[in-house]
C-alpha cells in the first residue's frame, strides 16, 4: 500500500513538473505612458499633446519556445490634444483605446527574455466633453495602424516574471470629425512612444 501511494505521489509530482515546463500561455498587467509627438502640417495645423497614461492588458500564446502570438488592449486616463489653426487653438481631451494583435520574437538568456513584436492595431480616439475640451463638435474616431517595440523580461519566479517595453504606436493623427470650420486634418501620422512596465503570469 506504502509503495502504491508513493507511486502515485511521484506520478503527480511529474505530472505538475512536466505541466509547469510545458507553459505555453501568458498574461500580463502593465502601466503606460503614452507620449505623442509634436506634428508639424502642410495644412498649417500644428498638434501638440500631453502625456496620457494607462494600463495594457496583454496575452500571450507561445508557438514555438522562441516565437509567440500576443493580444492586446490599452485604456488611458486622459490628456490633452491641442490642435492650432489660424486664428483657432483647439484642445480636446481624449480618452485612446488600443486593440493590436503582434508576432513576439524572443532570446532567452538564463533569467533574462529580451523579445521583440510587430503587429497591426485599431485604436480608439474618444473625446471627453467636458470644460477641458473646447468644441462639443469633436466626434470619436478609430484609426487603423500598428504596433511595434522591444524589451525585456525578467524571471522571478517558474510563474511569474517583471515585463519592460519601449512599444511604439504608428496612427494617423486624428480629427475627430472636424474637418472644415474647423478644419484639424492634417495628413500626417503620429509616431506614438509608448514606455511599458509590468507583471507576466505565465500558466
Amino acid at each position: 500500500m506504502k509503495k502504491i501511494a508513493l507511486i502515485a505521489i511521484l506520478l503527480i509530482a511529474c505530472a505538475a513538473a512536466g505541466r509547469a515546463q510545458e507553459s505555453r500561455q501568458d498574461i500580463s498587467l502593465s502601466g503606460t505612458v503614452l507620449s505623442e509627438p509634436y506634428i508639424g502640417a502642410s495644412t498649417d495645423v500644428y498638434v501638440h499633446a500631453t502625456p496620457a497614461y494607462g494600463a495594457l492588458l496583454s496575452y500571450r500564446f507561445m508557438l514555438t519556445p522562441s516565437s509567440a502570438i500576443e493580444a492586446n488592449y490599452g485604456l488611458t486616463y486622459q490628456n490633452s490634444i491641442t490642435y492650432h489653426t489660424n486664428p483657432l487653438t483647439l484642445h480636446i481631451l481624449t480618452r485612446t483605446h488600443e486593440a493590436s494583435a503582434a508576432y513576439v520574437r524572443s532570446f532567452n538568456f538564463r533569467k533574462y527574455n529580451p523579445f521583440l513584436e510587430v503587429g497591426p492595431g485599431a485604436f480608439i480616439f474618444v473625446p471627453i466633453r467636458n470644460s477641458g475640451t473646447s468644441t462639443i463638435d469633436a466626434k470619436q474616431q478609430t484609426n487603423m495602424g500598428f504596433v511595434y517595440g522591444g524589451g525585456i523580461a525578467y524571471e522571478i519566479s517558474p510563474s511569474f516574471d517583471i515585463r519592460t517595453e519601449f512599444r511604439n504606436m504608428v496612427v494617423k493623427v486624428p480629427t475627430f470629425g472636424l474637418t472644415s470650420a474647423p478644419n484639424l486634418t492634417t495628413n500626417k501620422w503620429y509616431n506614438i512612444y509608448e514606455p511599458v512596465l509590468g507583471v507576466a503570469y505565465h500558466f
